[in-house]
């Protein structure tokens, strides 16, 4: 049963077409309740899944390292920094030093307390020159950590760094103990390690020495799914509690469902179409801003986000106080087209743009560029690819393609794709204006004065950059009436941004 089927199914269960495979009928009401295995379905998951601390590519690696880990600072809701294994931090020297002080009385998943060490150990892991973890392109400037007593960790850097602490708070930044294996994963998050199958399932179990809010559940079950179907057919059927990420056009469906509710969050996700700045045609900053000229934005938006996003302006980190609010982009086909011919395309060209299910919307926006470009005279050849083929050893290479981002504030998210250094400079960007006040700005403490640069810098991506930043999707779960304790957070990763403990399960009699 496809996700047509699996519509005209909510749907009379909506409109009252009888019980429904699975039916319960206690709902989430009132105060959280102990106890009990909520099942969470994901999809995209596969054999190089991980439970590594320090280096999660998909969105169920996500879901792990969110809560077997905790991180020195961590994102609230709205996506703003709140204290996590460090209770307080300042700067030193200019921003060329930051202090953590820890929290005492937290333990690691087998009774040892944390320490100085275990942080120190973990940064240094983070940045091994002869395999960087993920986090380490945030961290490019630090140059010593120093457990300066138990409970105190010093972190000296090459140069100031305003967005330090933001880069302790990212998912890949997870603390871990000196002898550390991730085969058999132990840190201080909120839940233990039970099993592991990659592409199958995950058993994460409740600690009940946790420093924080404790679990409410006894278990947490995450599935993964070979393909949306197969989950929302999971859903249907209660053979899942949650279903993480759901296809946006299915949000109005499944709230018919009287079984059901869905939460819809706000976020920075983005899904743009990447153009190699070191490459023909895409060298010629005209062309660049003739492809960002025939996208038809709303439509976009409500062609492959059912209207459940809002419209890009070739930015990204819209969450940033940075961000300017410049004059909207919109499509103007015949500046496009004059553009081309100022660019020696009097006559149109023709490209190959690569995509693949990476996200959910991304081949479906494919589709919709394709023919919105027709009209400049440009054709636009699709080679759709894999998930696993679409990051193999093309990735970062393709002259035009697309790729999918989570909620960053503009800092980190230039530290990971748009310094020629980046881990994933995907649009080779290397511009020198951009790059000197990428530094200005990462060395400048002073908020205000701050977002002046990164307004400047944001101005550039905006004429001449790399990205087509057409719009930000939100991020739906659907959760069954029995799941309580779900609420709206803006990171873009499902489930509440994996803070899983806060749910809960209303259950029969109680």
């Amino acid at each position: 049963m496809g996700l047509g089927a699996a519509a005209a199914s909510l749907a009379l269960a909506g409109c009252g077409g009888g019980a429904q495979p699975g039916q319960v009928t206690v709902e989430a009401t009132g105060e959280p309740q102990q106890g009990g295995i909520l099942r969470i379905g994901t999809t995209g998951g596969g054999a190089s899944d991980t439970m590594d601390a320090n280096a999660p590519v998909g969105t169920a690696d996500g879901g792990r390292v969110m809560n077997l880990y905790d991180r020195l600072y961590e994102f609230d809701p709205e996506y703003k920094l709140i204290p996590g294994l460090a209770e307080s931090v300042k700067s030193e020297d200019g921003g060329r030093a930051w202090v953590f002080r820890l929290r005492k009385g937290v333990t690691f998943h087998d009774g040892r307390p944390l320490t100085s060490r275990e942080v120190v150990h973990t940064f240094r892991r983070v940045t091994d020159p002869k395999d960087p973890k993920t986090g380490a392109a945030g961290l490019a400037l630090l140059k010593r950590s120093v457990a300066v007593d138990e409970h105190t960790v010093r972190f000296e850097l090459e140069e100031p760094d305003a967005m330090f602490v933001d880069s302790t708070a990212q998912n890949s930044m997870g603390i871990v103990p000196t002898d550390y294996d991730p085969k058999n994963p132990v840190g201080t998050g909120p839940f233990r390690f039970g099993s592991f199958e990659p592409g199958q399932l995950t058993v994460m179990k409740a600690n009940p020495d946790y420093w924080g809010e404790k679990p409410h559940l006894d278990e947490v079950h995450l599935l993964n799914f070979n393909d949306q179907d197969a989950l929302v057919n999971a859903l249907l059927s209660t053979q899942v509690d949650v279903a993480g990420q759901l296809p946006l056009a299915m949000i109005d469906v499944v709230n018919t469902d009287p079984r059901m509710h869905t939460v819809v969050s706000q976020t920075g996700n983005w899904l743009p179409f990447t153009m190699r700045v070191d490459t023909a045609p895409f060298d010629d900053a005209r062309v660049r801003q003739a492809f960002r000229l025939v996208v038809d934005r709303e439509r976009m938006v409500e062609q492959v986000f059912s209207g459940h996003g809002t419209v890009g302006n070739d930015m990204y980190a819209p969450f940033d106080p940075g961000t300017p609010q410049l004059p909207q982009r919109t499509r103007d086909i015949a500046r496009a087209k004059k553009l081309l011919a100022e660019a020696g395309h009097p006559d149109g060209l023709e490209v190959e743009l690569v995509t693949a299910p990476i996200q959910t919307g991304a081949v479906e926006a494919a589709q919709v560029f394709a023919e919105q470009a027709s009209e400049a005279g440009i054709t636009v050849k699709l080679r759709r690819v894999d998930a696993t083929t679409f990051f193999g050893d093309g990735y970062l290479k393709y002259p035009f393609a697309q790729d999918f981002w989570y909620t960053r504030s503009f800092l980190p998210q230039s530290a990971q794709g748009s310094l020629p250094k980046a881990p994933f400079n995907e649009t080779h960007w290397a511009d020198p204006e951009f790059l000197a006040l990428y530094k200005k700005a990462r060395a400048t403490l002073d908020p205000g004065k701050r977002n002046k640069v990164v307004a400047q810098a944001q101005q550039i991506m905006h004429e001449r950059g790399g990205y087509i930043a057409w719009g930000f999707f939100d991020q739906a779960d659907a959760y069954q009436k029995y799941v309580g304790g779900a609420f709206k957070h803006r990171s873009g990763m499902p489930v509440s941004g994996f803070q899983l403990r806060s749910l809960w399960l209303a259950q029969e009699g109680k």
